[in-house]
């Protein structure tokens, strides 16, 4: 046990996403089919960059946010890494295209 004066416990997250030969269309479709995920990753398809979690616009508590991402992380749709205290999230584009190719275009082209 460390005195007032050691050590900082670490808060290092290891985020939980499948491998590419993992992803699986059901859990994609799944995750997809709720509007506030559909818009994230919309959000993310627009920004063709990373976006911290706070940076996403949505009208969701911060834990149902947070819900949210893990739900995309899970099925395969980003990919999550945290820098100093910021997560930041990226859009899994490549994995997404070569195993289901079109479906992420379809589905960012269909009507809001």
């Amino acid at each position: 046990m460390a005195s007032y004066y050691g050590r900082v416990a670490a808060t290092t997250q290891q985020y939980v996403y499948p491998d590419q030969d993992e992803i699986r269309i059901e859990a994609v479709l799944a995750a997809l089919a709720d509007p506030v995920r559909l818009d994230m990753v919309r959000q993310l398809a627009e920004a063709g960059t990373e976006i911290s979690c706070s940076g996403f616009d949505v009208a969701v508590t911060k834990s149902t946010l947070t819900h949210h991402l893990r739900t995309l992380r899970e099925a395969g749709i980003i990919m999550g890494r945290q820098q100093g205290t910021a997560r930041y999230n990226s859009l899994r584009r490549n994995d997404l295209d070569e195993l289901f190719p079109g479906l992420l275009q379809g589905v960012l082209a269909a009507r809001r």
